[in-house]
This record gives structure tokens, C-alpha cells and sequence, in this order.
């Protein structure tokens, strides 16, 4: 098998990384201007820190599930 057993750690700690890292981008860095006309001029702040949050927990957690095994 692909990766072992931990396959669903391994996709975990990378969607959770993404999911992180793309919210606090979003807040750090907005697009120059929206693409379409129905585009936010910048990301909603709470929904992307909270989202950026729950990424933090999930690759916090597959990554102590990977380094305790």
C-alpha cells in the first residue's frame, strides 16, 4: 500500500497545511483585485481565521499521530 497504513495521516497533515497556509494568505496577501464580478475585494477576516485555525489543529494533530508511531 501507498505510504503504509498512514496514508489518511499523511492526507490529513497535508489538506490541514494547505487549509492553514492558504487562509493566512489570504489574510497576509489578498489578490490585487477581484477576478469577476461577484469576487470579494478582500476574504472575509473571521471566516479565514477561523478556517486557518481548524487547518493548524489538523496538522497539528495528524503530525503528532505520524511522530508518536
Amino acid at each position: 500500500m501507498f505510504l503504509g497504513n498512514d496514508l489518511i495521516v499523511w492526507l490529513l497533515l497535508a489538506l490541514g497545511g494547505a487549509l492553514f497556509a492558504g487562509n493566512v494568505m489570504a489574510l497576509v496577501r489578498p489578490p490585487q483585485g477581484p477576478r469577476n464580478d461577484d469576487d470579494l475585494p478582500v476574504a472575509p477576516r473571521s471566516r479565514s481565521i477561523t478556517m486557518a485555525a481548524i487547518g493548524f489543529v489538523v496538522a497539528i494533530a495528524a503530525l503528532a499521530a505520524i511522530i508518536s508511531r
